[in-house]
C-alpha cells in the first residue's frame, strides 16, 4: 500500500470521555468534513458509543449518509444553502441551522410539504460577521413568533477562543445571553442552547451552556499550540497517522538540485528517497524541510519542492532506510501534525483535513 492513514479510535473515545469529565454539558461530536478527515461514519459511531450524545456537520449530505448508516443520534446541519434538500432533512429528523429570514421561510415550507414540524437551532452572529442572524434579527424575532418550527436550539460561535484571554470573547459570550434573553421573551425558549468549541470548551467554562461542540480536540489536537499548548500539554491523543512507502533510494552527490526548479542542493554526498505521495493526497505543496518524515529510526526532512504524487526526502549519507520501506509521514515518533502545520504556514485542521480520499483509513 503506497500510503495510508491509521486512525485511532481508541484515541478518540478518550479524548471525548476526558472532556465529558471536565464538564457538566453534553457533548456535540463535530463530525464535519469527513470528521476531520478521519471518517465519516466510523468516527461517528465511535463519538456516539464514547458518550457524546449529538452529532455536528456542515453539510447536510453528511447529515444524510449518518443516517443512511443507522445513527439515530441528533444531528445539526448547519451550513445549508437555499438550494439544500430540506425536505429530506425534515423527514430523516436532522436539526437545521437557520441563519436568516429567507432559511427560516425555506424550512417551514419544507415543514409545511411533508406535513412535519421542523427541528432548528437559531444562530445569531455575536461578533464573527460570518454565520447566523444579525442585522434582521428584530425583524426575525417578530417572524419567528409562531412559526411552525421546533425549536430545539440557539447557538452562535466564536472567533477567537483559541486566544483565551482576548476580550472579543467576553463580549460574545455577552451578546450571545442577550439576544438569548430577548428570544424568551417573545415566547421561545430552546432547550438547547451552545456556544463554546474546543477552544472555549477547554478554556471558557462560563460558555458551556448546555452542550458544548467538540472539534478538533476531539481529535487530539490543540486549538492553538501557540496559544493553549501543546496536545500532551491538553492532555490530548492524535488520533490520526500517516504513513507512505519509499518508492526509490538514491544516492546523490554534493550540489545536486532537487526537484522542479532545483529549489534546494544537496550540502554533501547523501541518500534521498523518494515518498509515495504528493499534493494530489493532500501534502502541502509548500510544506519547507521542516518537515519530512521519520525513516530508519530517524527524522529526514524534506528537500525541494513537494510533487503533485511524490516528495524527496533527505535521508542523510549513512541511512539504513531501504525501497519499499513504510514510514512515518506525522504520527507520534517523528514529526507530528503540528510540526506540518507549521512548515507549511497553516494550522494542524488544515493537514488532517485535506488528507485526499484516495489515501485509505485504517482503524485501529
Amino acid at each position: 500500500m503506497r500510503a495510508f492513514v491509521e486512525v485511532n479510535l481508541k484515541a478518540i473515545s478518550n479524548n471525548i470521555k476526558l472532556v465529558k469529565s471536565k464538564v457538566q454539558a453534553e457533548v456535540l461530536a463535530v463530525v464535519k468534513a469527513d470528521a476531520y478527515g478521519h471518517g465519516l461514519v466510523p468516527v461517528a459511531k465511535c463519538a456516539i458509543d464514547a458518550g457524546a450524545t449529538w452529532l455536528g456537520v456542515a453539510l447536510l449530505e453528511e447529515a444524510i449518509l449518518l443516517r443512511e448508516a443507522g445513527i439515530k443520534a441528533p444531528i445539526i446541519s448547519w451550513l445549508t444553502p437555499p438550494s439544500s434538500d430540506f425536505k429530506r432533512a425534515i423527514e430523516l429528523d436532522i436539526d437545521l441551522a437557520i441563519p436568516s429570514l429567507k432559511h427560516l421561510e425555506l424550512i417551514v415550507a419544507a415543514g409545511k410539504a411533508v406535513g412535519k414540524k421542523p427541528r432548528v437551532h437559531i444562530e445569531v452572529d455575536t461578533g464573527m460577521s460570518r454565520g447566523g442572524l444579525l442585522g434582521e434579527w428584530s425583524e426575525f424575532l417578530i417572524a419567528a413568533t409562531g412559526a411552525e418550527i421546533d425549536v430545539v436550539g440557539f447557538w452562535s460561535h466564536f472567533a477567537r477562543a483559541d486566544e483565551p484571554d482576548e476580550i472579543a470573547n467576553q463580549n460574545q459570550l455577552n451578546d450571545f445571553e442577550k439576544k438569548l434573553a430577548q428570544l424568551i421573551e417573545v415566547g421561545i425558549t430552546p432547550k438547547y442552547v451552545h456556544l463554546a468549541n474546543s477552544a472555549a470548551t477547554l478554556s471558557n467554562p462560563s460558555s458551556h451552556k448546555i452542550i458544548v461542540r467538540l472539534g478538533i480536540a476531539m481529535y487530539g489536537l490543540s486549538p492553538d499550540v501557540k496559544t493553549m499548548g501543546s496536545s500532551q500539554d491538553l492532555g490530548l491523543e492524535p488520533a490520526m497517522t500517516l504513513k507512505a512507502e519509499i518508492q526509490l533510494v538514491k544516492r546523490v552527490p554534493t550540489g545536486s538540485p532537487v526537484g522542479y526548479g532545483g529549489t534546494q542542493i544537496t550540502s554533501s554526498d547523501t541518500k534521498l528517497a523518494i515518498i509515495t505521495m504528493g499534493y494530489s493526497d493532500g501534502i502541502p505543496r509548500n510544506a519547507s524541510s521542516a518537515a519530512g518524515v521519520y525513516a530508519a529510526g530517524r527524522r529526514a526532512p524534506i528537500i525541494g519542492r513537494v510533487s503533485m504524487d511524490q516528495f524527496v526526502v533527505d535521508l542523510g549519507a549513512d541511512s539504513r532506510a531501504v525501497a519499499g520501506e513504510i514510514v512515518e509521514v506525522f504520527g507520534l515518533h517523528g514529526y507530528s501534525i503540528d510540526d506540518w502545520a507549521a512548515a507549511s504556514g497553516t494550522i494542524n485542521y488544515e493537514i488532517v483535513t485535506r488528507i485526499a480520499s484516495r489515501v485509505p483509513r485504517i482503524y485501529a
